[in-house]
């Protein structure tokens, strides 16, 4: 969502005739998109802050502006703590400089990648107890479908061949829409565009994704057999703690309707890790929950304390950084594991791979599932589907050869 919202900042400024500088050193003006999800992240945005204050004093023409979920709402607390920032705007809001007339339309990225970002709602309802995003982005506000049906045939004339919807919790989409869209019918709508050749979108919460979503997904060939589905802890009481509004028993009922719906869908999750008052046999349970789901890739955290938020009131951070390190590694080396199992499992089978470009002499792109593959070949892929057998897996990524034999690449030429 951050980067969505750069390409956007950043188009908005060249609109306005402003042009990019190599640096923070030679730059007029500097944006920080912040992200304080964890307090790593803030720390960063506190120490580019830092650095930025130091330049100033040797430029005190140049100008910072700040925004992300690092601006609240009120920000005189920050104004006081930066006073050398000179311009403070919410995550996705248009920034206040004086210079900035109002644009006819929303800004588009000034480039549009193979893959394009679209962010299709802001903020979150469901006030997960160690989440701050609520409170910084605020609750659930959709963008209405034509909007996104237009920007998204936009993006497609300009040369996108596969859009990324975005949202805290897309599978909320509509919901606050006197039209009571979804994102099923959105993604029936965008299926029509000529042109596109991949939907995804992310991230889904375990309570709200439904039925029809998960039919839509299967009956659209345009939308990629892909999920992310964060289940955060394999423990019922963490869960509940959490307040995730879900159990261990419903999240596998889910990814089990998820299967047998979706043939072949890669489902990805993410866990935290050391959440206040996780003991052992807790932890254990998330990794046998891992162990029998046998996830394609799993994302791990490492439990952050974010002020504002319930639990850094109602729970003590006790856990030390060392045990959330060791817990984190376990989680990793397991999946690593059973990542490298899944993906030898493709070795000798042929998948799509939109090509995004070449590294060290291969080209490389992603199959509908998400999976970086690796091909040699002397011919110009770049932007094409092109079919690849598989003839080497890692757990991170595949290689493969062109396969014109097959079915699908004659059907396609």
């Amino acid at each position: 969502m951050n980067r969505a919202e750069s390409e956007r900042l950043s188009a908005l400024l060249d609109s306005q005739g402003y042009t990019g500088a190599p640096g923070a050193n030679q730059a007029d003006l500097v944006i920080i998109n912040s992200c304080v999800v964890r307090a790593s992240a803030e720390n960063r945005v506190v120490n580019k802050l830092m650095l930025l204050k130091h330049i100033k004093q040797s430029q005190p023409h140049k100008q910072i502006a700040l925004t992300g979920c690092f601006v609240p709402d009120d920000i005189k607390a920050l104004k006081k703590r930066f006073p050398f920032v000179n311009y403070f705007f919410k995550a996705g809001e248009r920034p206040d400089l004086p210079d900035l007339e109002a644009p006819g339309e929303p800004c588009l990225p000034r480039e549009a990648g193979l893959r394009s970002l679209v962010p299709i709602i802001q903020g979150c309802n469901n006030f997960c107890s160690y989440c701050i995003v609520p409170y910084r982005r605020g609750r659930e506000k959709s963008r209405q479908p034509g909007e996104v049906h237009e920007e998204v045939a936009e993006l497609v004339a300009r040369g996108a061949r596969e859009v990324i919807l975005l949202g805290q919790n897309v599978d909320s989409y509509g919901q606050d829409l006197e039209s009571k869209a979804d994102l099923a019918g959105l993604l029936e709508s965008l299926n029509t565009i000529r042109g596109l050749q991949r939907i995804r979108f992310l991230t889904n919460h375990p309570k709200d994704m439904s039925l029809r979503l998960i039919e839509t997904m299967a009956s659209l060939d345009k939308v990629c057999e892909q999920v992310n589905l964060p289940v955060q802890s394999g423990d019922n009481s963490i869960l509940r703690a959490m307040k995730r509004g879900y159990t261990v028993e419903l999240f596998k009922s889910l990814v089990g309707r998820l299967r047998n719906t979706v043939p072949g869908v890669a489902i990805t999750t993410d866990i935290i890790v050391g959440f206040p008052g996780e003991e052992e046999k807790q932890f254990q349970n998330t990794l046998a929950l891992l162990a029998e789901l046998r996830f394609d890739s799993v994302h791990i955290a490492r439990y952050s304390p974010r002020e504002q938020t319930l639990a850094s009131s109602r729970y003590k951070d006790i856990i030390t950084e060392i045990e959330k390190k060791r817990r984190a590694g376990l989680v990793e080396e397991n999946q690593t594991e059973i990542s490298r199992e899944i993906n030898k499992g493709l070795i000798g089978k042929t998948v799509e791979v939109l090509v995004e470009g070449r590294k060290k002499g291969k080209w490389y792109g992603r199959s509908r599932s998400d999976k970086p593959v690796f091909f040699k070949h002397e011919d110009n892929w770049f932007g094409k589907l092109v079919p690849v057998k598989i003839e080497q897996a890692s757990p991170w990524s595949l290689t493969g050869c062109v396969n014109i034999n097959s079915q699908q690449f004659k059907e396609d030429n």
